[in-house]
């Protein structure tokens, strides 16, 4: 259930341009969140990669429950790399010029995918309640 609430939070935040063109009044609400967007995403990332493990720990139970977890656990492991790319590059890549490069290249790559990663995970998120 937490995994759940987790995934559905930062699926919102992924995907606040989408939220915002369709319902402009959740301005409000994602301005709050926008500060913390950076260690959200640093949690997500986290939670992503503990989820990944527990699946592949957990491999005997498979299941559509357990698809929808591992599939979970890697969309929240993307989603938490793009919204936590400021903190990694701030902290992390700062003193290595060529790291620093190689990673702003990676989030261009991968930014275009940010919105629809959101919606597919709020999506699973749900999903997880319901199951």
């Amino acid at each position: 259930m937490l995994s759940a609430i987790i995934a559905i939070v930062g699926g919102l935040i992924a995907a606040s341009s989408l939220i915002i063109a369709k319902k402009p009044n959740a301005q409000e609400l994602l301005d709050k969140l926008t500060p913390y967007q950076g260690w959200i995403g640093v949690v997500l990332t986290f939670w992503g990669v503990w989820g990944i493990i527990q699946s592949f720990l957990n491999i005997g139970s498979i299941g559509m429950y357990w698809s929808i977890g591992l599939a979970i656990s890697a969309v929240e492991f993307i989603v938490g790399f793009l919204l936590a790319y400021s903190l990694i590059s701030k902290y992390v890549l700062e003193k290595n010029e060529t790291a620093k490069a190689k990673g702003q290249e990676l989030r261009q790559k991968l930014t275009k995918y940010q919105v629809p990663a959101g919606v597919i995970l709020i999506v699973l998120g749900v999903l997880n309640i319901i199951l």
